[in-house]
């Protein structure tokens, strides 16, 4: 949790829900930096949770068993979450470019955005394919598929292109629930059938063998057919060619391949990879802008290449977090180093999992048992938060290294510290206290003190009238941007309601201490709300 009356001096803003950043959200919310304001750029206030989502659309799970709260652990960490989604950056400003509001100042930025599918490389792949990443858009697109298999009459084909861990188990989760369907529905479950392709000659191509026999004997024995060296080259509405000529007819293609870096990072001046994800050091901050750093997916470890794996996004979360505070503070960042060899828990479709770490393999009921422990434990992580005391109602002293200048402002923030207003009383004390006043009775005062409504009303000319409110509440959300655009509308609403016209405005705004940078944006992003 933030402490309350602390004068904000630094800025780390957060792009991406991803499973780093919540690790970042949960550490900083148990030991709050003084002086230092988090905010989060996320499109969805719900973030999943990957290695469970193939038990949710097996249907072991439900939406909400795999998705994080963003928006309450970002209460708990005293974080701003501006529902929003970046589109680029002006490094030599220091700001995110965001799609729905003005730009979103920052000292330390860290992205965290996962992958985005490369469907553009191959002919009718983004007009015809469902992709499964990003993650957080994926619940949609698979409610919607699930509907269309629903109503689908007769044989329903289905293929998934991408034979990675991701692919394979995605293809046993999907057939495990759709045939459950079919079968409560009173069909045939057998009228399902799958294709799984691999541009590859093996699938699982980073596991060791006795991984890739026992799926591939899971997938044989559930009628899934597999297509190696297999890769897919144009897709239409109803079938995938690949690029031996071999031509596979689908009613529904599902993408878990070919991702790289969102398009906008291209604009950015970041160093990336041939595949487009931000190219980072071993203390995870850009090759190109020490301010900005990558996690996840979207960062890729020039001295230590990784797997996309969603097991390395967790385990960034608590060195990216270390990092960050030692930035704004001005000390020297710690190394990460990623483990070598990483433990793999692959379902296939119903309660029964197969484990791969290095040359080992092992499989059984009690494996699927094992995985669902570790996820539901990684989860309970950020359902049961801890309560944390709240800190001194004073300004303690910040560990955040500033300038002179910085200095001077932040000790001037909280000596000038205004004690705010004692915002809206009650209708009934509200009304008793003015009803008690006399005020000067005037005959151009049409509606005031007397006969009190939404508005008053005064006549300035024959015939004309001018209609006068006023109105002031305190901040209910954290985003200054949005709480403008809702207190503008609500001061609208009196005038509304007297039926008559806005003509002008006047504002009144009382923000949080902090640095004249960090006050003049706070200004700044509230009043573009209210002007729109």
């Amino acid at each position: 949790m933030q402490l309350p009356d602390q004068p904000v001096l630094r800025d780390i803003v957060l792009v991406g829900g991803g499973h780093s950043h919540v690790g970042v959200l949960k550490r900083f919310g148990m030991h709050p930096v003084p002086g230092v304001r988090l905010s989060v750029i996320c499109r969805d206030t719900h973030t999943p949770y990957s290695g469970m989502l193939p038990g949710y659309v097996a249907g072991h799970y439900s939406y909400d068993e795999v998705h994080i709260d963003l928006s309450r652990l970002a209460r708990f960490a005293g974080a701003r979450l501006f529902r929003d989604e970046a589109l680029g950056l002006d490094r030599d400003a220091g700001k995110v470019l965001c799609r729905n509001r003005p730009p979103v100042p920052y000292d330390t930025l860290s992205i965290n955005i996962g992958s985005t599918p490369q469907m553009s490389r191959v002919v009718g792949a983004a007009e015809h394919a469902v992709p499964v990443k990003p993650i957080n858009g994926f619940n949609a697109r698979w409610q919607l598929l699930l509907e269309r298999v629903r109503k689908h009459a007769g044989v329903t084909r289905i293929a998934v292109v991408g034979a990675g861990a991701g692919g394979v188990e995605l293809t046993l989760a999907m057939q495990y629930r759709l045939r459950r369907e079919l079968r409560a529905a009173g069909r045939d479950p057998d009228e399902l059938s799958f294709h799984l392709l691999t541009r590859g000659a093996v699938i699982l191509r980073t596991h060791n063998a006795s991984v890739r026999r026992a799926f591939e004997r899971v997938l044989a024995e559930r009628g899934v057919e597999l297509h190696c060296n297999a890769e897919a080259v144009q897709v239409s509405a109803a079938r995938l060619q690949t690029a031996r000529g071999e031509t596979v007819d689908a009613d529904e293609i599902v993408w878990v391949t070919r991702a790289g870096g969102a398009p906008w990072l291209r604009e950015t001046g970041l160093a990336l990879d041939a595949d487009g994800f931000i190219q980072v050091s071993d203390t995870l901050q850009t090759l190109t802008d020490p301010k900005v750093f990558a996690a996840g997916d979207v960062a890729s470890m020039i001295n230590h290449p990784l797997e996309k794996a969603g097991v390395f996004a967790v385990r960034q979360g608590a060195p990216l977090a270390e990092n960050l505070r030692r930035t704004v503070e001005g000390k020297a960042l710690k190394p990460y180093r990623p483990q070598t060899r990483w433990l793999a828990l692959i379902s296939t479709g119903d309660q029964y999992a197969v484990a791969s770490r290095g040359a080992l393999g092992f499989q059984g009921a009690w494996v699927w048992r094992w995985k669902d422990w570790i996820d539901r434990r990684f989860m309970l992580k950020f359902s049961q938060l801890p309560t944390i005391e709240a800190g001194p109602t004073e300004a303690v002293p910040s560990l955040v290294k500033l300038d002179r200048e910085e200095a001077a402002q932040a000790i001037s923030a909280i000596a000038m510290r205004c004690g705010g207003c004692g915002a809206k009383v009650g209708a009934t004390v509200l009304s008793r206290a003015l009803g008690a006043l006399h005020p000067v009775a005037r005959d151009d005062v049409l509606i005031g003190l007397h006969a009190p409504d939404d508005a008053a009303v005064v006549r300035v000319t024959p015939g004309k009238a001018m209609v006068h409110t006023v109105d002031f509440f305190r901040a209910f959300i954290d985003d200054p941007y949005i709480f403008g655009k809702v207190a503008a509308n609500h001061a609208l609403g009196d005038i509304f309601a007297m039926g008559a016209e806005a003509q002008s405005a006047t504002a009144i705004v009382t923000v949080p201490a902090g640095l004249e940078a960090k006050v003049e944006d706070v200004l700044f992003q509230m009043m573009s709300g209210a002007i729109e």
